[in-house]
C-alpha cells in the first residue's frame, strides 16, 4: 500500500468518524478520535451489513484486503459513538 493511499484512508476515516460522531450528537472527538471511530465504524458497519445481507452502497476500493464501505462506516461510527456515550453516562 502506498503512502498516498494510506493518507487517503486516514482522511476518509476521519471524515466518516466525524460524520458518525455528529449523527450521534458528539462533536468533540478531535482528529485522532475521528480516525479511530471511522475505522471502528467501518468494522461494525461491515459486520452488520454482512449479518443482515445488505450490500455495500458506496465503498472505497482497496488494492489488498476488503473494500472500505463508506455508508456502513458512517452508520457503524454513529452506533459506536452512541454506545460510548451511553457507557460514559453511567
Amino acid at each position: 500500500m502506498g503512502f498516498f493511499y494510506l493518507l487517503l484512508l486516514l482522511v476518509v476515516a476521519a471524515i466518516v468518524g466525524g460524520l458518525g460522531a455528529r449523527l450521534a450528537g458528539q462533536d468533540n472527538l478531535g482528529c485522532l478520535g475521528s480516525i479511530a471511530v471511522g475505522f471502528i465504524g467501518a468494522l461494525i458497519g461491515s459486520y452488520l451489513s454482512r449479518l443482515m445481507a445488505i450490500p455495500d452502497l458506496i465503498y472505497l476500493p482497496t488494492r489488498r484486503g476488503p473494500d472500505f464501505p463508506l455508508i456502513w462506516s458512517i452508520v457503524g461510527a454513529a452506533l459506536f459513538v452512541a454506545l460510548l456515550g451511553l457507557l460514559r453516562r453511567r
